[in-house]
């Protein structure tokens, strides 16, 4: 039997940081997802509403990739009270030949982390204007921080501000970022003010009300919705997806279920059968982007099983080269 690699979170962090390599790691994938036969079954969910908890499982299937990944991601929002982190997780990398178990990546959320924040960034690039250098962050969480950081990567960002309900919280997040960053940030404790003259934002929040009013948009903007990742959450004012120009959906038939597309159509500001673009077609030239500075555009993004196949791919070629981990025979 072949062996198994196991890979915990410091490995992981070594390895696969959020870098440039990451997030055209991530682009290629939404490119697949656009020109090739990928298979990405619905997402299974459990929610646990008692404990402010969801779970769930993500997989896809990518040809010429030698592996598809299975991922379990729980997020927990009360966990910050008892002093735990709000989101967990593991990956599972298996041989797209076999089937037998490749890797066990026990990264708790990390490896979803950077995903994530890669696709933000790759949003960013295809959608966002060349010139864009100021940013508001709608949340204080690890997204928060992540999203802010991937975009520095992508465009010249020259000023950030951040807002929460927890405004000291923002505070703290702020002064770190600024830090780490090099670039002076912000904390708001008026949502309207961090967007107002902003060139993109982006919503991290696990808000079910929105929390950006589509009356507070501007032309040239760019919005990346990055919370609403599940049927209940809203993070974005249902109108502002009929109000944008452009409107772009990771994966057009999740958005429809729990993007913040979902929540327009039951609005009936947008009809049900509504046809959008979605990213991996913009990045592979077959529909349009961004062709004004004055257009305001939306990336609705709900988290793809083809970004856990793709960044587990990237962790195990990364753990190979440099012999990291530790390995088992089964």
């Amino acid at each position: 039997m072949p062996r198994i690699k196991i890979l915990a979170e410091r490995e992981l962090r070594k390895i696969v940081p959020l870098d440039l390599a990451a997030v055209q790691c991530i682009e290629r994938a939404f490119h697949s997802l656009a020109t090739k036969a990928v298979v990405m079954p619905p997402i299974l969910r459990l929610d646990i509403r008692e404990h402010r908890g969801e779970v769930d499982v993500k997989t896809a299937y990518v040809p010429e990739l030698e592996g598809f990944a299975v991922k379990i991601s729980p997020g927990f929002f009360d966990n910050p009270k008892i002093g735990l982190p709000s989101t967990n997780g593991m990956m599972v990398l298996l041989s797209t030949r076999t089937g037998l178990v490749q890797a066990v990546l026990l990264d708790n959320g990390y490896l979803t982390n950077v995903r994530t924040a890669a696709a933000g960034a790759v949003a960013a690039n295809y959608l966002a204007r060349k010139d864009a250098s100021i940013v508001a962050i709608l949340g204080s969480g690890i997204q928060a921080r992540l999203q802010l950081q991937a975009l520095t990567l992508v465009r010249p960002v020259r000023e950030a501000r951040i807002w929460a309900r927890n405004l000291p919280k923002a505070e703290v997040v702020a002064q770190e970022l600024s830090g780490q960053l090099e670039i002076p940030i912000t904390a708001c404790g008026d949502p309207m003010k961090a967007v107002a003259g902003s060139h993109v934002i982006v919503t991290t929040t696990p808000a079910d009300q929105p929390v950006l009013s589509a009356a507070w948009l501007e032309p040239g903007q760019h919005i990346t919705a990055m919370g609403s990742d599940a049927e209940h959450k809203n993070e974005i004012d249902p109108s502002a997806i009929a109000q944008a120009d452009i409107y772009v959906a990771d994966s057009l038939k999740q958005t429809r279920c729990l993007g913040e597309l979902h929540h327009a159509i039951a609005a009936g500001t947008i009809a049900a059968d509504a046809c959008f673009p979605e990213l991996g077609e913009i990045i592979s030239g077959t529909k349009l982007g961004r062709s004004s500075e004055k257009q305001i555009t939306i990336a609705d993004l709900t988290g793809t099983g083809i970004q856990d196949t793709a960044i587990a791919s990237l962790a195990f070629a990364q753990a190979e080269a440099a012999k990291a981990g530790s390995s088992f025979d089964n």
